[in-house]
This record gives structure tokens, C-alpha cells and sequence, in this order.
């Protein structure tokens, strides 16, 4: 496989990908950039990590994360395993293969992964349904793409296996679909809360975040949009917070003082 050798969080990691077909990027970071540090140790789950980039953003941003990427194809778990390693990050961070849609009951703890045992679990899955559009000739880039319409249900449903009570869910989307993300998780989990995610200022969402608390009885919640870039095409200050510097999403929104951001 032809790969490139990319640099995210501005060189802080450097990942490697297939050169053809899905790249990770803004969709990845952004929602490794969601998840909270928590100044003691905590397990998180990245389900279809692919090359493992937002684990790995989480891994670089949170040293007392302990991460685990699960992702169904070869060619991407030896990626991620060599991504691991590069970035120096092999005592915190694993890779097992597997699909997180077809995992039968017993198998889990078979591959070393342990039922209702993570903090926070997290994805950024296919965001086309099957069938509702043209194909991607690289099959990698299909699969990427493109799931079967009832999947979104078995994400959330794999989401409540592998979370601890108490623990959270995180999944970025695109905005159209945040009817459907609610329906699938709001049996399992609750104080649900969407993030739209905005190009420009103004413009209509084009990707939404939408996190739970396993467990939880509380309302829903829409937050105040996120937008990426300026009138200019320029990233926001927020954005370059996230994207270049490495901060989590709430020093972004500046909520959180800036000496608690990363180097």
C-alpha cells in the first residue's frame, strides 16, 4: 500500500495513511479534541479507529489515557500499529482488529477487550448509508464511507457494551443525520448533548458531535455552534487552538484557562 506521512496537532504526531482512498483529518481531531482530560487515569475505546488518529490525538493530549483503537481492516490495523510505535506512544496505546458492528457476545474478551469497562468511548464512522449514492472505487475508501442503513443503531448499541455506567459516548456525524444518531442513542444513553460543527460562521452545519452519559436521566442539550473557519477561509482562532495546537475542545471555546491547554 502507497502511504503518506502526514503531520497533525502542527508535527506534534505524524501519521501514516494510504495514499488512495479514506485520510483522516479535521472530522478526527476535532473529536479527539472533545474528549476531557480527567487528571487520573481513564481507558478510552476509538470503535473504527482506522489508522488511529484520533486515539492517538487523544493519547498526545491526555497522558493519563489509556487507549485502545478497534478496527476491522488489515491494512489499517498494521497501519495503526506502526503509527503507534512512531509516535512513541506503545505503553498507552493498542490495536485490535475487529468489527465493531458484528462482535458476538463471548468474543470480546477472546481479542482482550472486556464488556462495560472504558470511560469514554468514541467514533467517527461511515456517514453515507449504502446504496444512496455512488460508490468509491477504493475499496477502503467505501467501506469508509458508506454503511448499511440499520448500522448506526449497532455503533450506539457496541457504544453501551463497552462503556462503563457512568461512562460517555462520543461520535462526530454529519449534521443531516442527527435525528438518527438521537434515535439510536437516546435508549442507551442520556444528557445527550449535539455540537453542530460550522464551516463559516453563518453557514448551516455540516458536521454535528453528539456525546452521552451511560446511565444518565438528564435532558438533551444543543450547544452553541463551532465554527471552523473565518469569512477569509482562514481557521478561527478556535479552530487553530484544536487543530494545530493540540487543545481540547473547551480551551477552544474558552471555558477552561488557558495554562491548563497543552504545550
Amino acid at each position: 500500500m502507497s502511504v503518506t506521512d502526514d503531520a497533525f496537532l502542527g508535527g506534534r504526531l505524524n501519521i501514516l495513511q494510504a495514499r488512495q482512498g479514506y485520510r483522516a483529518g479535521l472530522d478526527a481531531v476535532m473529536l479527539a479534541a472533545a474528549v476531557e482530560a480527567r487528571g487520573v487515569p481513564f481507558r478510552v475505546l476509538d470503535a473504527g479507529a482506522g489508522v488511529g488518529t484520533a486515539g492517538l490525538c487523544v493519547a498526545w493530549r491526555c497522558p493519563e489515557a489509556r487507549v485502545v483503537l478497534v478496527e476491522r481492516e488489515p491494512e489499517l490495523v498494521r497501519l495503526a500499529e506502526m503509527n503507534i510505535a512512531r509516535n512513541g506512544l506503545q505503553d498507552r496505546v493498542s490495536v485490535v482488529e475487529a468489527d465493531v458492528t458484528r462482535v458476538a457476545a463471548g468474543v470480546l474478551d477472546a481479542i482482550g477487550l472486556a464488556e462495560a469497562s472504558f470511560d469514554q468511548v468514541i467514533a467517527n464512522p461511515p456517514y453515507h448509508t449504502e446504496g444512496a449514492g455512488t460508490a468509491a472505487r477504493d475499496a477502503l475508501k467505501a467501506a469508509a464511507h458508506a454503511m448499511p442503513g440499520a448500522e448506526l443503531e449497532d455503533w450506539w448499541r457496541f457504544f453501551a457494551r463497552m462503556a462503563k455506567p457512568g461512562g460517555e459516548a462520543l461520535m462526530i456525524h454529519k449534521a443531516s443525520a442527527l435525528p438518527d444518531l438521537i434515535d439510536a442513542a437516546k435508549r442507551r444513553f442520556g444528557a445527550l448533548v449535539a455540537l453542530p460543527l460550522h464551516s463559516r460562521a453563518g453557514e448551516a452545519a455540516h458536521r454535528v458531535m453528539l456525546g452521552g452519559i451511560k446511565g444518565s436521566r438528564a435532558a438533551f442539550r444543543l450547544d452553541a455552534g463551532f465554527a471552523v473557519h473565518d469569512a477569509e477561509g482562514a481557521f478561527t482562532p478556535g479552530a487553530e487552538g484544536v487543530l494545530r495546537l493540540g487543545r481540547a475542545l473547551r480551551v477552544a471555546y474558552g471555558t477552561l484557562n488557558e495554562a491548563d491547554a497543552p504545550p
